[in-house]
């Protein structure tokens, strides 16, 4: 049978909906470091993830002398873990961005005030991004950015960390522009990260809605929906959906793939600002293929 042309209406508005499925098209992040998971160039070889996100700097301000904490990885207190630059090399190679998540749930850190941010942006600077140390965790890589996975110790002065770390990562030395991202609990506004992330400076904010009963996806989508509300209209580049990757890897907030990909996306996808899924952790979605199974939907 032979093709009928499109009509000029026709043609614009195909083009159009091609143009709003590619603007509304998500990605997905990961968090990687905290279990016996899968190397990060395997990781980022699937093709699953444009953001692997390493977890953690546990330890640092108030004084503190700043201490990683990789699972059984690699000891970055011994130098054991210099390795993973080619391994971090790799991943940009592939376009993956990689980040260093600071904080977490475990560990001990805070901000006691605007000089001890500064000297921790320096820190971070010198030893993860553009600066230069003679003890860099992991070796001479240069991560792409600085994640806040801020779950305790205050919400004081993680607004002038943001701040230091932009202004470093805006100087004349700077060879690549530092990304900024926030893993902030989704009641709103978040105790911790809610100043930084007012500030306008975070590129990438990963809600977690898992692990908080009140605005989780549920059979009624109301809480969760002005939540979401909520979290898009944040000064923010991009705003996630942060789901465990099973039903292991939170007390609750897990949502099946194709509850998911049939339920939840379609409420979000139409925002501007939605960026796509962060996932806890590469561990579990090794263990799931979460990832995979919701990543043509995302």
């Amino acid at each position: 049978m032979a093709s009928r042309a499109l009509t000029p209406y026709q043609l614009i508005a195909s083009l159009t909906m091609a143009l709003l499925a590619t603007c509304h098209a998500g990605s997905i992040a990961v968090y990687w470091g905290q279990n016996n998971e899968v190397s990060l160039p395997e990781t980022c070889a699937s093709g699953n993830y444009e953001f692997v996100i390493i977890a953690f700097l546990s330890k640092f301000g108030n004084g503190q002398r700043p201490q990683m904490d990789l699972a059984g990885h690699c000891d970055p207190s011994s130098g054991g873990c210099e390795s993973i630059s080619n391994d971090i090399r790799s991943c940009q190679r592939r376009g993956v961005k990689v980040l260093l998540s600071i904080g977490g749930a475990d560990g001990s850190y805070g901000l006691s005030s605007p000089d001890d941010a500064r000297q921790v942006a320096i820190y971070l600077w010198n030893n993860f991004l553009g600066g230069t140390s003679s003890s860099r965790p992991l070796g001479d890589a240069v991560l792409d950015g600085i994640d806040f996975d801020i779950e305790y110790g205050g919400d004081k002065f993680w607004n002038d960390l943001a701040r230091d770390i932009k202004r470093l990562g805006n100087s004349l030395d700077s060879r690549k522009r530092v990304l900024l991202s926030a893993a902030p609990q989704c009641p709103f506004p978040d105790e911790w990260d809610g100043s930084a992330i007012a500030t306008g400076l975070f590129d990438y904010v990963w809600v977690q809605f898992y692990d908080n009963p009140e605005c989780e996806f549920k059979a009624d989508a109301e809480a969760f929906m002005d939540a979401w509300r909520r979290w898009v209209s944040v000064p923010a580049g991009k705003v996630f959906l942060g789901l465990p990757a099973s039903k292991d890897a939170a007390n609750n907030g897990f949502i099946p793939a194709g509850e998911l990909t049939s339920r939840v996306l379609p409420l979000i996808k139409g925002s501007p600002k939605y960026g796509g899924v962060m996932l806890w952790s590469k561990f579990y979605d090794d263990r799931t293929g979460y990832s995979s199974a919701i990543k043509s939907h995302v």
